[in-house]
């Protein structure tokens, strides 16, 4: 995207200013402290640094002390307000259906005259690479593995057997299914209209307009966004330190058992280097700007997953990855809302929700203002209903293709073949679990390089998106900021890596992270009543009258085409094609 962008939220003046933007006289980072190349909300930034290096030196300090605190609370939480958590989830996917089948669901992200900044393919590629794809290159294999033994309370299947991997692949699909994908779509909905359709901030403090009206530029919107950059930068940490053990593991496993080069140990010392240089990398993209680098890596990102999906559908089981595709959804679907409501109180199973369901549920919601404010930030131009099916149900369904095939493969490994991915799971750990299924298939060690590149590129992508969504959280919610300030939080992201791997904190960290869901968890079940709030105001003067005569005087213009829908709700204004051929 060029540095000129002229982004809706930013301009001067046109339709949707005119009639749609609240009556104030306050602009995104209309504050901000412009200096040493940077253009930074004089609060937001440097607040959010000094809480970011107290926490990390608390962190780092007290240790163990730390995390038995952030263990604890964790535990708290997941036995106290487990329900409330599954609760919360499901009334997003309710309120998001709402409002994409409903007359809502024809009102325009950045109103009626905004066009598509992406492609529908560049969109899909970077919100999946933003929204879970390093997770699913970590868990697509070790989650089945792990409920192929120990078998969900809920389906009640013996262990080990043709039953216990059916009940795996349901289980997995609906922890990677449409329940995240919808905490992410209410968020980015939220903000994406508030942004593009009213003018405010792309900021977490712009849901709350309804509420709180210009409020939102004081100490309450400052609050808000400060706990969004906390969950932001240290969710994106953790997930760097942590899933770079994967890529330690990959690169340690391929060169030294699969291709007998070397053996790179598995160390701190080396992941901090993979963390170096995957920072680095992902500065360079992020220093290119959204459409010259973080479209075109997560473009390439995608081609690399289709090519590895293909290649194991080729060499690997293909009928039973399709028939555990195919029987996986199906008792996805017969027992999606009786999982989704599953808490465990009245049978047995409750230590799966907890571990696991609880587990996600609060990353999702925890990860929800990064995720979602990426996704606001590329989805302009696209109805309320487009952009609810294409976050809601592309990825759920194409995370259980992945799924099935990576999972499928290992669970086949384990009940028609040799077994060696489950012993090896067992004897190494989730890291490796990836690498010692593809070695069952030909060409293990070319698959597993493939795959030790996907994980990288997984992370410098989430990397470039993490770095993005806090320049806009600390500049006062600007689509566009400097490219220095954009460098800065890249590496800021890194350093914070580094640290706490380096340090011993990263585990408790991570912990500490997920916390953060059950106030989220409030704060999104809020946001279903701003948004609706948000879209019912958007459709009354859409109706009105004023809007009306505008659009007639709009009409009587030989260069412009007024696009309405059945029950004459205007949809689009665009430019007529005579117009456009004349130029």
């Amino acid at each position: 995207m060029a540095e000129s962008d002229d982004t809706t939220g930013e301009m001067s003046e046109g339709l949707q200013v005119e009639l749609f933007h609240p009556e104030s006289d306050r602009e995104p980072g209309d504050t901000n402290i412009q200096r040493f190349g940077f253009d930074i909300h004089p609060v937001v930034f440097p607040v959010a640094l000094v809480l970011i290096a107290l926490f990390i030196a608390i962190t780092v300090v007290l240790g163990d002390q730390a995390s038995s605190v952030y263990t604890a609370l964790f535990n708290f939480i997941g036995e106290n307000f487990g329900w409330f958590y599954l609760l919360a989830v499901n009334i997003f996917i309710v309120v998001l259906l709402f409002f994409a089948f409903s007359k809502y669901g024809k009102i325009k992200i950045g109103g009626v005259e905004a066009e598509k900044e992406f492609s529908d393919f560049s969109w899909m590629a970077m919100l999946f690479s933003a929204g879970m794809g390093i997770g699913l290159m970590f868990f697509s294999v070790s989650e089945p593995l792990y409920y192929f033994q120990n078998v969900p309370g809920f389906f009640g299947a013996e262990a080990e057997t043709g039953a216990a991997a059916s009940a795996a692949m349901a289980q997995t699909f609906f922890h990677w299914g449409f329940h995240p994908w919808a905490v992410y779509g209410l968020v980015g909905l939220g903000l994406a209209f508030f942004s593009f359709n009213r003018g405010l901030p792309l900021t977490f403090r712009s849901i709350f307009w309804p509420l709180l009206g210009d409020r939102i530029y004081g100490w309450p919107g400052h609050l808000i966004d400060l706990v969004t950059v906390f969950a932001t930068l240290f969710g994106l940490a953790t997930s760097l330190g942590l899933g770079v053990a994967q890529v330690n593991q990959g690169i340690s496993y391929v060169g030294g058992d699969l291709l007998g080069i070397a053996s790179v140990p598995t160390n701190s010392f080396v992941q901090v280097l993979l963390i170096a240089g995957i920072t680095g990398i992902a500065t360079l993209s992020v220093a290119a700007g959204l459409d010259g680098g973080v479209k075109r890596l997560s473009t390439i990102n995608l081609y690399l997953m289709f090519t590895l999906l293909g290649f194991l559908l080729i060499v690997g089981p293909t009928v039973f990855i399709l028939g555990s595709w195919v029987e996986g959804l199906g008792v996805y679907f017969n027992n999606i809302l009786a999982l989704g409501f599953f808490r465990g109180t009245l049978a047995p199973g409750g230590s799966t929700v907890t571990a696991w369901t609880v587990f996600y549920w609060g990353w999702w919601i925890a990860w929800s203002p990064f995720v979602g404010m990426f996704i606001a930030r590329i989805s302009k131009g696209r109805t309320i209903r487009q952009f609810v099916m294409g976050v809601l149900v592309l990825p759920a369904m194409f995370s259980t293709i992945w799924l099935s095939t990576f999972g499928g493969s290992a669970l086949f490994n384990s009940l028609q073949g040799n077994g060696a991915a489950l012993a090896t799971y067992n004897e190494l750990g989730q890291t490796v679990a990836m690498f010692a299924m593809l070695e069952q298939f030909p060409l293990g060690a070319l698959s597993g390089i493939l795959a030790t590149l996907l994980v990288i590129t997984f992370f410098v992508t989430s990397s470039d998106s993490g770095s993005l969504v806090v320049d806009h959280l600390t500049s006062g919610g600007k689509h566009d900021v400097p490219r220095a300030q954009r460098i800065f939080w890249a590496v800021t992201e890194g350093g914070v890596a580094a640290i706490l791997l380096w340090g011993g904190g990263l585990t408790a960290l991570q912990t500490a992270a997920i916390t953060t869901g059950l106030p989220f968890a409030v704060i999104l079940c809020l946001m279903c009543y701003t948004v609706y709030l948000g879209l019912s105001n958007e459709y009354e003067i859409l109706e009105s009258e004023e809007f009306a005569e505008t659009i007639q005087e709009l009409s009587e213009r030989e260069s412009v085409d007024v696009v309405t829908a059945g029950d004459e709700m205007v949809t689009d204004i665009r430019e007529s094609d005579d117009a456009a051929s004349s130029d």
